[in-house]
């Protein structure tokens, strides 16, 4: 899974416990009913989220190069 990155949100109380009560129901973690949320207002305004690159692992020094694959 790629990493999450921290973001601070200030919401009205109101609203807070509205969605904790919302995510309780549909058995979610506010955050990740907060997630849910965003991408589905995202996809439903034509806005697609773009795959973020993962950065390389390096190789270790010693590391033995790769194979390459085996056409048949």
């Amino acid at each position: 899974m790629a990493e999450r990155k921290p973001f601070l949100l200030r919401l009205d109380p109101a609203v807070l416990a509205a969605l904790q009560r919302w995510a309780d129901d549909d058995l979610r973690s506010l955050n990740g009913h907060i997630e849910f949320l965003l991408r589905r207002a995202l996809a439903g305004a034509g806005r697609p989220i773009q795959p973020t690159e993962e950065p390389a692992k390096p190789e270790p020094a010693d590391a033995p190069p790769p194979k390459k694959p085996v056409r048949k």
